[in-house]
């Protein structure tokens, strides 16, 4: 996925790497499970994905489905600016924004 990001006019690339964790407060976990209605969660990727790529800017975006144990990956986020300051903020508003607004 990071090759994705690579270009001569991009100066920063942020990625954020997403964990199944065994503690949420007092609460265990052991395993986890994402689904997702795929075409509709696409979608609503691109949205937020849009301003970002309006400005310049590139997105990757992946987030697994299915069973997860404690660990295992659960989403990437990569993105490149021509600045490492915007690659910063970019990364930072598609992970708050897609754990706020994705169906799952």
């Amino acid at each position: 996925m990071y090759k994705q990001l690579v270009a001569p006019e991009y100066g920063g690339i942020d990625m954020f790497v997403g964990t199944v964790r065994q503690w949420t407060g007092e609460i265990e976990t052991t395993k986890i499970e994402y689904s997702a209605y795929h075409p509709m969660a696409e979608k609503q990727l691109e949205k937020i994905a849009a301003p970002i790529e309006k400005q310049g800017g590139r997105v990757v975006v992946a987030h697994r489905t299915g069973e997860l144990a404690l660990t295992d990956i659960a989403v990437f986020v990569g993105v490149a600016a021509p600045h490492r300051a915007e690659a910063f903020k970019w990364c930072q508003y598609v992970i708050d924004t897609l754990k706020h607004e994705v169906p799952k």
